[in-house]
């Protein structure tokens, strides 16, 4: 059984992630709020990352919006940019370079294989799960493949992390207590660089918490999973995983999960129609 324990000794480093690919809703405003006020309890920095990666989804409007939604809840982040960005904040398409090369320590590391099956392929395999939300469990078709010392860039192909099916990932969460995630049954081996081009979240995520020097990720409960799969990825580069705090999701009146696609209970929404900071927050289960 492999276990990876998180642990710093650097003092607090905290994190906002946003993705502009739509606008905040309440579920944000309390994963936010919250990693806004654990970085003020322990007299840490709060870092703003605008996670937009995602060349087809994201949007500059989306970018502004989620900026000013979050300063109109009073959240306030003392670091947040490396390149001069418009928005105050790192901003994940101009880091490519760093991503590249985690690609490559990787790639010679063993750790990856170039894969060429599509989503259509995997909605089709007998072991896709039904679960649609989360990356399909990938039934290992290109594993066997030999040439990946060919490729000197990542373009063309999917990649890899090579996962070894059985092994247990543990993590202690400091919201949550134990989580243990059992790789080839709750996930496979998963993407961290797609065949467009563009670096998968899971491998960009930990070059940037790795880079950034964060000590604490607050982030939703939707991400148990992913995090099982960040600490083999940290594992494999030889660097030292953070702490994690998962909260858990806000839901709507069917007790379905908040997403960019619920609107009405957006930040923008609600601050339009004359609901203050504190109304909102109140909304969200702060505290």
């Amino acid at each position: 059984m492999s276990k990876v324990s998180p642990s710093f000794s650097l003092s607090h480093r905290g994190r906002l992630a946003p993705s502009p690919t739509g606008l905040l809703h309440v579920g944000h405003a309390r994963t936010f709020w919250i990693a806004a006020q654990r970085a003020t309890a322990n007299q840490g920095t709060l870092i703003l990352r605008n996670e937009d990666l995602d060349p087809q989804r994201s949007r500059a409007e989306f970018a502004r919006a989620m900026i000013e939604d979050l300063r109109w809840l009073g959240i306030r982040w003392s670091e947040g940019s490396d390149c001069g960005g418009p928005y105050g904040a790192y901003s994940q398409s101009e880091r490519r370079a760093y991503y590249l090369e985690a690609w490559r320590r990787l790639r010679d590391g063993g750790f990856l294989y170039p894969c060429i099956c599509s989503r259509k392929d995997l909605a089709q395999s007998a072991s896709a799960p039904n679960d649609t939300d989360d990356e399909l469990v990938y039934p290992g078709t290109c594993r066997a493949r030999k040439d990946v010392a060919e490729f000197m860039e990542p373009a063309g192909v999917n990649w890899r992390f090579h996962v070894r099916d059985g092994e247990v990932v543990e993590f202690a969460d400091l919201n949550l207590g134990r989580q243990c995630y059992v790789a080839g049954s709750d996930f496979g081996d998963f993407l961290v660089w797609r065949r467009d081009d563009v670096p998968a979240y899971q491998l960009a995520v930990v070059v940037d918490d790795v880079a950034m020097r964060i000590t604490e990720v607050v982030r939703g409960a939707d991400l148990l999973k992913s995090t099982a799969r960040q600490l083999l990825l940290m594992r494999a580069l030889g660097v030292t995983a953070p702490d994690y705090f998962h909260c858990e999701l806000v839901r709507d009146a069917a007790g379905v999960r908040l997403s960019k696609r619920h609107d009405a209970l957006s930040i923008r929404h609600l601050r339009e129609s004359g609901m203050t900071a504190e109304k909102v927050l109140e909304m969200a289960g702060w505290p």
